[in-house]
């Protein structure tokens, strides 16, 4: 059995990666090089996908930072500083992201044989992104159905799954550390400094996760 995995480096798709595994499938892990702010995340991305010792890690080279209208693609809109109680959707989103991330993976998916795309998505402790809603999840799956020549003329469904969507930080902090997730090689900052800011919405999330938790994080903050 194969899976692809979304694998960004943060917390959530390391988590979702070890649950593929623990699964009993053999990850493809896919990330994406888009011209974000920093590479950071992308760096602990190689080092998760080393510790796993998958067969092979793609990476995909895109160019997010030409449509521009995010904090983690533009350089001149700044990270805002962190929110957990924030209602609407803050500048580090990144227009479409999920859609096309996923959608590479479909492709991968068909190539290589898998029949799963495993990705970390969250709609729970989460920044309010519009592609981590169950209802952009279900509404994908429709569409990879109608898709692919896997779907149509073979008769092999693509299934996303999202084994963290309805989990807080605090349930996917527990589960990485019952899977024994390498969560010291993640990287969740937005920022991208060699210490995280301890200031933005993921990072807060991710110290609100660890505490309520009672797992001390394993990585190193500014503040």
């Amino acid at each position: 059995m194969k899976a692809v995995v979304l694998l960004s480096g943060g917390l959530d798709s390391t988590v979702c990666m070890a649950v593929a595994i623990n699964a009993g499938y053999e990850v493809l892990p896919i990330s994406f090089d888009y011209n974000q702010r920093h590479s950071r995340e992308l760096d602990s991305a190689r080092k998760v996908a080393a510790h796993f010792g998958v067969k092979k890690h793609l990476v995909i080279k895109t160019n997010m930072d030409d449509i521009g209208g995010s904090a983690l693609t533009d350089q001149e809109i700044s990270v805002p500083v962190g929110d957990v109680t924030r209602g609407d959707i803050p500048a580090t989103y990144v227009p479409a992201r999920n859609l096309i991330f996923l959608s590479y993976a479909l492709g991968y998916a068909e190539v290589t044989g898998a029949d799963k795309i495993y990705i970390g998505v969250n709609s729970l402790d989460y920044s309010g992104y519009p592609d981590c809603r169950p209802e952009f999840i279900q509404l994908f799956q429709k569409l990879a159905d109608y898709s692919t020549k896997a779907a149509v003329q073979d008769g092999r469904s693509i299934t996303v799954e999202t084994p963290l969507l309805e989990l807080t930080k605090q349930q996917i902090v527990l589960l990485g550390s019952k899977l024994k997730a390498p969560l010291h090689l993640t990287s969740s900052c937005y920022t991208g400094g060699p210490k995280a800011c301890g200031k933005c919405d993921s990072c807060l999330l991710r110290l609100k996760g660890f505490a309520e938790a009672g797992i001390v994080d394993p990585i190193s903050y500014e503040s």
